[in-house]
């Protein structure tokens, strides 16, 4: 097991070429690859960086990176416009698409009696794990698996062997994976590297994949002080190493521990990024630990015009909305549909505020009646956004016209926030 590159800290800038230097010398390292796949994120990570080193990947391997497969998980397949600004120059006939309900085969089972002791008792059944079958079969030489490491709602740090037994899971993993996390805790696990479900994950990849080809490329992503999007880190290997410096410089650098607690957050949803809520609700995720009790989220999502990312849990989001944790788990236990779809279940947890805080939505493409049908408030985006510009706010805080202070957020995907005394109840 080897870490073949790790370079990174909170002031550190690498730029394209470092990074194609960095991956083109890992390439040189393993010597002869001749059927190379790729699994990078889709288009709801555009900023991991991992577009940039995949169409470096391509540049070096040229025919011999013969599939590129978005890690999808449950999202939508990506548009011909997306894979064009994701990967530029990567021809399309490359890219295959993952099913997430049909293209999967279960390659062990992680034993009931460690998930038990992984979850402390939450779920004591055994956790199948589900890889898509062109990873499994299609016969690599080297699977890549690239993305970046920041703080995550279900996984405590995303990626690594998320982007694998998720990314490109099944339906069974990927519920049981989401539904397990939330009935743990966000709280619990957000911005920790070492989860009950990492846990799980780790022991599937040891036992079950030591045979496999794979290798993690992994980037920490943060924002300089002009609001620019820059690379702070990049790891590259097949081991945990590799993984836990990655968490541990994301850390430094997506996590903002604040004094005091939000009364008040206004959140900007980039409409290319984000036109769900199943994508929007990092608005929640990433802030709930900041806001105080009684306090309020705004929503600015241009982009957003549906719920679920999948049309079965669209239905679902729909019919019982964005409740309490009792609640849902009422809802569960009484309704053959939720007990199918654990996934929606866990979803619905994380969307809540438990009655603590507002939540108010300004979609682009969701009526007053949709979004307050699923518990939300609703208000009308070209009026907060005239009130909220977001062109011209930077992170942080700011004055609201009638003198009351908001936070401000320009992309929840970046980041973790939270108030340091919650962090210590």
């Amino acid at each position: 097991m080897t870490t073949y590159y790790a370079v990174g800290s909170p002031t550190t800038e690498l730029s394209a070429d470092d990074l194609r230097d960095a991956l083109h010398g890992t390439f040189r390292k393993l010597g002869e690859r001749n059927r190379v796949l790729a699994v990078p994120p889709d288009f709801t990570r555009f900023n991991s960086r991992a577009g940039l080193l995949t169409c470096q990947t391509h540049d070096y391997y040229g025919d011999r990176l013969v599939d590129v497969m978005p890690a999808l998980g449950t999202h939508f397949p990506m548009p011909a416009w997306q894979l064009d600004k994701m990967f530029p120059g990567v021809p399309h006939e490359l890219f295959r698409p993952h099913r997430w309900r049909d293209d999967v085969v279960t390659i062990g089972t992680v034993p009931a009696e460690f998930v038990g002791r992984a979850t402390e008792g939450i779920w004591t059944k055994p956790w199948p794990a589900q890889l898509n079958k062109l990873l499994w079969q299609g016969g690599h030489d080297l699977i890549l698996s690239i993305g970046q490491v920041v703080p995550h709602e279900v996984m405590g740090m995303a990626n690594y062997n998320k982007n694998i037994f998720v990314g490109t899971g099944g339906s069974e993993g990927i519920n049981e994976s989401h539904f397990i996390g939330a009935a743990y805790g966000m709280e619990r696990m957000m911005g920790r590297a070492d989860t009950p479900l990492r846990r799980i994950l780790n022991y599937a990849q040891e036992h079950f994949c030591r045979h496999l080809p794979l290798l993690y490329v992994l980037t920490v992503v943060g924002t300089n002080e002009r609001r620019e999007l820059v690379t702070r880190g990049l790891f590259i290997g097949d081991d945990h190493d590799c993984y836990e410096q990655a968490a541990a410089l994301s850390i430094k650098v997506n996590f903002s521990i604040l004094t005091q607690e939000l009364p008040k957050v206004v959140v900007y949803l980039d409409e290319e990024e984000f036109h769900s809520t199943w994508l929007g609700n990092k608005s929640i995720y990433r802030t709930r630990m900041a806001i105080a009790d009684r306090g309020q989220l705004i929503v600015l999502a241009p982009g957003v015009k549906t719920f679920g990312e999948d049309p079965q849990i669209d239905v679902l989001i729909r019919k019982y909305g964005y409740r309490t944790t009792p609640e849902i788990m009422g809802f569960m236990r009484d309704n053959a549909d939720l007990q199918g779809n654990l996934s929606a279940a866990a979803h619905l947890i994380h969307g809540s505020s438990e009655g603590r805080f507002d939540v108010t939505y300004c979609p682009g493409g969701l009526t007053r009646e949709e979004v307050e049908g699923v518990g939300y408030q609703y208000a009308d985006l070209a009026e907060m956004s005239a009130r909220y510009d977001h062109t011209k706010l930077t992170d942080g805080w700011h004055t609201d016209a009638d003198g009351s202070p908001f936070y401000f957020i320009g992309n929840p995907a970046l980041g973790l926030w939270a108030y340091e005394g919650r962090l210590k109840s």
